[in-house]
């Protein structure tokens, strides 16, 4: 079936096929080039075909992503899968295919215009490290002239457009391996070669939530109340003991989100804010989704910005970049319709950067989405942080599907393949810059070794070590709810980088906090009390701000 049919699969398949074929194709509505799955530890064994994709095609694979004389995954290297303190177990094609950095254009192909005005000429640079002409990869193999001109604005600092970023994503074989090592030369000329990691906790409150997001396999509403466990919903003293435990050790920051309880107002917010604070003055509360920030708004019937400002006075101090998902409301009609809509996102934390509030950036895909949405999202992104310029990082999240309602109902992808999960982090190190600088990559959701590859595209960060985590688990995922200090800084070590504990706003945590992130002791078993059916039932009005903005 060609890809144009396949964009229009609800009109040119029979019902009972469709499924069947969404589950086979990739976001361009090419066949799927590999079997790895975001979320599934064992993906890995089937990640990597022979199609000649650019991941492990023949004659480039090595070169592509590395040297085979690296240490990683031999049996000799303490830190390697295959070794006795393995932190995952990749198949060997996996570890041969992501031995070393990519090494496909040299860093100074990438110094920026800017640098070169500097220095007042163009620097000094041999024969072999000569910048490749247009339509050649600098292994000599030909790249496809879209490609080409595409890296040819990154080099010159030209902002690329929507066609540039599309095509990007749509890069295959030599082009994908182009795309890839260009990003990893620009990230080593804005970031250098230290990767950084925040000791954090992750506190779902409630799995209850009254809006129907198709990708959600975490929230419980009447119809999910006893699916993949039951509804719970976490005092505010067992939040505060989870704060507490968190920075026994080492934690420097809490990450709060939660589902959109019906009960909840806007004081529920500023409450947990206010407790955590009263005990934990110096622990950095990162905590709220833009849905979370508009309903409580809303249920107040205040401005943004006034609670925004009450939030940070009861001690907020910066937002997750949550509830974007893909930025593009004609997806966000699919997949999330009465949830905030692109506008209202960028709304909220255009304003929380103006009361003084820094905020990440996500992206959620895989799904009902392709290269074309992609990249309207991350140019809104890059619009925004043109205009406020309060976000610190670029996360991107690739759906995990097992479990996820609109998988299972036959109407989205398995997820991106892993070509599309290695671009999205190239990609947005190129289109996004220099307007973010930091590109994250979500160990939960690509496992250790699928991270250690998003390392070598562009990324830069390896997010949170978490301590607990339930929205990706209750969806499939199977990567594990912790990775502590000495596993971050072991799979940083094995792909030839420098580990540095930060900050959220990637400042330097005290001495006293990094030495009490090491050894920590395990968790108490948390406690997530279940609510009972009469919790579950909504007031006569619930915020729906999605669906209030297609009606107005």
């Amino acid at each position: 079936m060609y890809p144009e049919y396949i964009a229009e699969l609800g009109r040119w398949a029979d019902t009972a096929i469709a499924p069947h074929v969404l589950a086979l194709a990739d976001g361009e509505g090419l066949a799927r080039e590999d079997e790895w799955a975001a979320g599934q530890a064992e993906s890995f064994q089937g990640a990597f075909s022979s199609r000649g994709h650019g991941l492990s095609s023949p004659g480039h694979a090595l070169s592509s992503w590395g040297h085979a004389s690296s240490s990683w995954g031999r049996p000799d290297n303490p830190h390697s899968p295959n070794g006795a303190d393995s932190l995952e177990n990749p198949s060997p094609r996996a570890t041969a295919s992501f031995q070393g950095a990519p090494n496909l254009l040299p860093a100074a192909s990438l110094s920026s215009k800017r640098a070169r005005e500097e220095n007042g000429s163009a620097p000094e640079v041999s024969r072999s490290e000569a910048v490749p002409p247009r339509g050649v990869g600098s292994h000599g193999l030909p790249v496809s002239p879209p490609i080409a001109q595409a890296l040819a604005k990154v080099r010159e600092e030209v902002e690329l457009g929507e066609d540039d970023v599309a095509e990007l994503f749509r890069a295959h074989g030599d082009d994908f391996a182009a795309v890839v090592a260009a990003a990893d030369a620009l990230r080593r000329e804005v970031c250098g070669d230290t990767v950084t990691y925040v000791v954090t906790r992750n506190i779902n409150y409630t799995n209850v939530c009254y809006f129907r997001c198709g990708f959600c396999a975490f929230s419980k509403g009447k119809l999910a109340a006893n699916l993949r466990g039951a509804p719970y919903l976490v005092p505010v003293d067992e939040i505060v003991r989870r704060c507490e435990e968190a920075w026994e050790r080492g934690g420097t920051e809490v990450c709060l989100q939660g589902g959109i309880h019906p009960a909840f107002t806007g004081d529920f917010y500023v409450d947990i804010c206010r407790a955590i604070k009263e005990v934990l003055p110096d622990l950095h509360v990162h905590a709220f989704s833009a849905l979370e920030v508009w309903q409580g708004a809303a249920t107040l019937e205040l401005p943004l910005r006034d609670y925004l400002a009450r939030l940070q006075a009861a001690g907020l101090a910066s937002l997750p970049g949550t509830a974007a998902e893909i930025l593009d409301d004609e997806i966000r009609a699919l997949i999330c319709p009465d949830k905030v809509t692109t506008e209202q996102w960028l709304q909220v934390h255009e304003t929380a950067h103006e009361v003084g509030l820094r905020s990440t950036t996500t992206i959620m895909f895989g799904h009902v989405d392709g290269p074309r949405n992609w990249a309207r999202h991350l140019l809104r992104l890059r619009e925004q942080q043109q205009r406020s310029g309060g976000f610190t990082e670029f996360v991107p999240l690739p759906f995990v599907h097992m479990e996820a309602p609109i998988y299972l109902h036959g109407r989205a992808r398995r997820g991106p393949t892993f070509r599309e999960s290695v671009l999205m982090h190239a990609v947005g190190r190129l289109a996004l810059h220099p307007a973010i600088t930091n590109i994250q990559a979500s160990w939960v959701k690509l496992g250790v070794a699928g991270a250690q590859a998003a390392l070598r595209a562009g990324a830069n960060d390896l997010g949170g070590t978490l301590m607990n985590e339930s929205i990706s688990r209750a969806a499939g995922a199977s990567h594990g709810q912790e990775l502590p200090p000495e596993a971050m800084e072991a799979a940083i070590r094995a792909v030839g980088r420098a580990p540095r504990q930060r900050t959220t706003l990637y400042g330097e945590p005290a001495l006293e906090r990094r030495q009490a992130s090491f050894g920590a002791p395990p968790l108490a078993e948390p406690l997530n009390p279940s609510v009972n059916d009469a919790n579950l039932k909504p007031p006569s009005r619930l915020v729906r701000p999605g669906m209030a903005a297609a009606t107005s």
